[in-house]
């Protein structure tokens, strides 16, 4: 029997994720041992798999910081027990209020946030202060991505200048995402992130003489086995607990296993040499071009033609081998956003689904 293949399948509906317990430990065992298990170094991202029980793995293997997107997501870290959540997403409309009182609900639990302009500051410094609250943040840095953060220059040192004026913020540090480098070379992609890094090394080596207390937070899972090697960077891999097609084909060194499979079944065969899945975008992300989607583990010679919202149509060449209810496992060429369209994961356990965990914080909003 292949890894992937479930014994009691006819106990798991369609279009549905199957995660594999023993893969997804063995995922965060491979995290931990690439650290040296410096647990400090680690703040996974969680908004790849939005799950409490996939945080109280890791929380049960030693890591305790985590990194978020959504309240959501940082409202479930805290539940499961994590010491701290950076909401890596600037705070703005009601995320203000919302992430304050999840410094008020969840007192155990240290929340931080980002910041990249004046005007934030002193909307959150204002907040707290109504409030009587501290907010722990990080500056975010743009060093290439143009997605988010502040470069370096003019506006960045008055940003840095006008930090003693906020009595409720505390300055953390640091916060870099290079996401943007993906290149297949892991020496090309290493050498690019580092030379996007040579300048904010100065300056956070010059902000350290005056503030030792603070922390230089980098990149996600392509940069991760570059920043893990320079001992004064907190990493924040995510991706690579659950792992997918996309990153298993651009970083070869990364050395992770699948642990999250697509379920569907063949609902119609509407022509020779066509068959069709219960697998449309609804439950598959279509970010990416139709052709780098899904990789079929169980299929040979197939190329996937097109997807409506419940349907995926599917070229193959063994049509009369295939019967209306075949099974057919899918490795996502993304999984984050995957994950995000759907309620909850099948746990798999020595090929049988044993319980289900569900994806909590797919929802905007849950208590907070």
């Amino acid at each position: 029997m292949n890894w992937y293949e479930i014994e009691n399948i006819d106990e798991v509906d369609s279009p549905s994720i199957a995660l594999y317990k023993d893969r997804l430990l063995y995922n965060i065992d491979k995290m931990i041992g690439m650290v040296n298990g410096d647990m400090w170094r680690l703040m996974p991202h969680v908004k790849t798999n939005k799950m409490p029980e996939v945080i109280k793995k890791m929380i049960s293997s030693g890591i305790k910081n985590f990194k978020a997107s959504t309240i959501s997501e940082a409202e479930i870290a805290a539940v499961a027990g994590a010491d701290s959540v950076l909401v890596a997403h600037q705070l703005v409309g009601p995320k203000i209020d919302r992430f304050l009182s999840l410094i008020t609900t969840f007192p155990q639990t240290n929340f931080l946030t980002i910041i990249d302009n004046i005007g934030s500051a002193k909307l959150l410094q204002q907040n707290a202060f109504t409030k009587n609250l501290r907010i722990d943040f990080f500056i975010d840095i743009n060093n290439g991505m143009n997605r988010s953060g502040i470069e370096l220059g003019k506006d960045l040192d008055e940003l840095i200048e006008s930090i003693p004026a906020y009595e409720h913020l505390q300055f953390k540090g640091l916060h870099v995402y290079d996401g943007h480098l993906r290149d297949n070379d892991s020496q090309l992609r290493k050498d690019k992130i580092e030379e996007g890094l040579k300048e904010i090394n100065i300056l956070f080596d010059i902000l350290k003489k005056n503030t030792t207390d603070i922390r230089l937070i980098c990149g996600g899972t392509p940069s991760f086995t570059t920043h893990l090697l320079q001992k004064d960077r907190l990493c924040s891999p995510g991706t690579c607990l659950l792992w997918d097609w996309g990153y298993s084909e651009k970083l070869v060194e990364q050395e992770f296993k699948y642990a999250a499979v697509l379920v569907s079944r063949v609902i119609s065969k509407p022509k020779k040499n066509i068959i069709t899945l219960d697998l449309g975008h609804k439950s598959l992300a279509a970010e990416n071009p139709i052709h780098h989607r899904v990789k079929f583990l169980n299929l040979k010679n197939y190329e996937l033609l097109s997807q409506s919202e419940e349907h995926g149509v599917v070229k193959v060449d063994n049509w009369d081998s295939i019967a209306v209810g075949d099974v057919v496992y899918g490795i996502p060429y993304h999984i984050c956003p995957t994950i995000n369209l759907h309620d909850d994961v099948s746990v798999v356990v020595n090929n049988r689904k044993i319980t289900q965990w569900d994806i909590i914080a797919r929802k905007r909003k849950i208590s907070v």
